[in-house]
């Protein structure tokens, strides 16, 4: 197993890949579109977004990420001794009618296989996603974790504002969009949308070398914001592999959302995707409750065991990548850099020791 840090198109640079080598990672997944939360002062925390207000965040160009852009990331992080492990999430200016089942979907199907192919040039192992239409949502923000450490969670309500046209997984690719708000749909469609896209991208990627990794949903709750949800139960992830089977589609897999799922346990879904190979990298994060009453917390004092974790990862033989995705925000003067170096130090000693077992 290898740690890695997930950063920010702003975080793409110098002072964080130093700031990852320090730490004792090895890895690192990007993400190439920014977008900032309301209610933070901090750009860095970005990797933690909790507002998810109309016109949060704004969606890329809807230009592809070129070959020549990707390689220079690539060839950065190498200088540093570095890996780029994935990108995590397509430009939603590239994919919205995909998500939304508009008259571009088949335009944009053909970007999504375009940008697929580019990554595969690039060599990088993973492009994760979210087929989501409202991402992440109905989070607050408090004194959650220990010693009051500041942190996301819910409590106990739900969003339910319709998401206003032109915008998608909290970002607006139209401004100029016509008033109104997306119709409602069931989880059937939604699931009939995921399988033309898998259905459609998946052989791409079996031919550009390209793993497509499913995140789950975050919060995992069937509704938000007016619209379904596809994992928000862990045995829906089976569901999802099911679709096309491929050994080119596995799961970007999310302890924290995970765990705050009503139903399973997070060790027997561990246990049996990695069983089957389905684990391309993890997100190593810890929370307390389920949804819709949770908090995110330190990776040593929430409701999973991560050092069990750790050692049914290891009876699979499970090689692939963690990350701490994000972490509560440390009380000093830079809180995300505190609260990550915290996290990776607890995941490097742990999975240190657990790798001595026998």
């Amino acid at each position: 197993m290898k740690l890695g840090f997930g950063l920010y198109k702003h975080m793409l640079n110098e002072e964080h890949y130093k700031f990852a080598k320090q730490c004792g990672a090895t890895h690192v997944v990007i993400h190439l579109v920014d977008y900032f939360g309301n209610d933070s002062n901090n750009k860095d925390n970005a990797n933690q977004p909790i507002g998810q207000k109309e016109g949060w965040g704004g969606a890329g160009s809807g230009q592809l990420w070129s070959l020549e852009e990707i390689v220079k990331i690539k060839n950065d992080l190498n200088s540093h001794g570095l890996q780029l492990e994935a990108i995590e999430n397509f430009d939603p200016a590239i994919w919205h009618d995909i998500l939304l089942d508009g008259p571009k979907k088949e335009e944009q199907m053909e970007l999504v296989k375009e940008q697929i192919r580019i990554v595969g040039k690039a060599g990088i192992p993973y492009f994760g996603y979210n087929f989501s239409l409202a991402g992440v949502s109905s989070r607050d923000i408090g004194a959650y974790a220990r010693g009051g450490a500041e942190s996301v969670g819910m409590d106990g309500s739900v969003d339910e504002t319709p998401i206003p046209n032109g915008m998608v997984w909290n970002m607006v690719y139209d401004k100029n969009a016509p008033e109104g708000s997306l119709p409602r749909i069931d989880h059937d469609e939604l699931w009939k949308r995921l399988q033309y896209f898998l259905e459609n991208s998946l052989p791409v990627a079996e031919e550009a070398g390209v793993i497509l990794a499913a995140h789950p949903d975050d919060p995992p709750m069937p509704y938000v914001r007016n619209t379904p949800r596809l994992v928000y139960q862990p045995d829906m992830y089976q569901r999802l592999l099911d679709i096309y089977p491929s050994e080119n589609s596995k799961l970007e897999f999310c302890l924290g959302s995970v765990a705050e799922m009503t139903e399973g346990d997070v060790y027997e879904a561990t246990d049996s995707y990695s069983k089957q190979n389905k684990l391309g990298y993890i997100h190593f994060r810890n929370i307390v409750g389920k949804v819709p009453n949770y908090k995110e917390v330190f990776v040593d004092e929430g409701d999973i065991d991560m050092v069990k974790i750790l050692r049914i990862l290891k009876k699979n033989n499970f090689q692939g990548v963690l990350i701490p995705d994000h972490t509560p925000q440390m009380t000093c003067s830079a809180p995300w850099h505190a609260g990550m170096a915290y996290a990776m130090g607890y995941m490097k000693a742990a999975l240190s020791g657990v790798e001595k077992e026998d």
